[in-house]
């Protein structure tokens, strides 16, 4: 289980609970397994995420490598059977597997073409705080730092949608639905250590969330008490990075005396980060 975990991206805690079962579920559909077209509840498993990275580097976007058939994804695959010369109905089915297949094999290995169009949107930049609408979640005793981090960002312009909700897969729907350029989350763990969490899956990562997360772990280095931890940024397929639309961080700080003491200094090196990641080319 534990191995299982790590693979995919959750934290390897061992416990078989909702989201790792969630998981195992999703690992056991292979592309051609099943009818893949757009459905509420969406459709998720490894077989959409295939089919995800395979139109990605034929050059049609379908957003995230994220597994799930979102609106996005059938609209790009409808691209690809237009362009094939098939029925553009959305629905792939093997004769369009075949023709993916057929084209792929004609293809690299590269990130893809919504991987791309994420870092020229990074390049072109959103050109200072006051421009942006920024989500700031927290899940566990980090309640003083969100209220005073979402206060200095409209101070400064932006538009703050703060979120207290405990379950993640919410926050994501909340930040999606607000239309945010950022997604911050916050949340404290009893082992010492400070992780800043960015959305990766083998096949795809979030540019603009590494890029948030290391800015963010370069300003926690000014902090003694947390730079004595050694803080790292790290790529996972955490839900509320999964679920997300938006570049998203999940900072994650413990033990949580360590992280409370340190609210004021966080606050201020999130903000830091958040300017450095607007502001800057990558």
């Amino acid at each position: 289980m534990h191995a299982f975990q790590a693979a995919r991206g959750l934290r390897p805690d061992g416990v078989c609970d909702e989201t790792t079962w969630t998981a195992l579920v999703e690992a056991s559909w292979r592309l051609g397994d099943r009818q893949l077209v757009l459905t509420l509840p969406n459709l998720r498993g490894d077989d959409v995420a295939d089919l995800q990275s395979r139109l990605a580097r034929l050059g049609f976007d379908s957003g995230r490598v994220d597994g799930i058939l979102g609106m996005r994804t059938s609209r790009a695959l409808a691209d690809f059977q237009s362009n094939c010369g098939l029925l553009a109905d959305g629905v792939c089915g093997p004769e369009t597997i075949r023709a993916i297949e057929r084209v792929s094999s004609q293809t690299g290995d590269g990130p893809g073409v919504s991987t791309v169009r994420e870092r020229e949107r990074l390049r072109a930049g959103l050109g200072s705080v006051a421009h942006c609408r920024v989500v700031v979640g927290q899940f566990s005793g980090f309640s003083a730092l969100t209220r005073t981090l979402a206060r200095e960002l409209r101070q400064q312009g932006a538009t703050v949608m703060p979120l207290d909700e405990p379950d993640p897969v919410a926050q994501a729907l909340a930040a999606n639905h607000f239309g945010a350029h950022a997604y911050l989350g916050f949340e404290c763990h009893e082992e010492p250590g400070a992780t800043a969490y960015y959305y990766q899956v083998p096949t795809f990562e979030s540019v603009g969330g590494r890029a948030l997360a290391d800015a963010v772990v370069g300003e926690l280095l000014h902090i003694p008490a947390i730079a004595a931890l050694t803080p790292t940024s790290s790529g996972m397929r955490l839900p509320v990075l999964r679920e997300t639309r938006m570049p998203a961080v999940l900072l994650a700080v413990g033990p949580a005396r360590l992280a409370t003491d340190a609210t004021p200094q966080l606050t201020t090196a999130v903000l830091a980060a958040l300017d450095l990641w607007i502001l800057r080319a990558t």
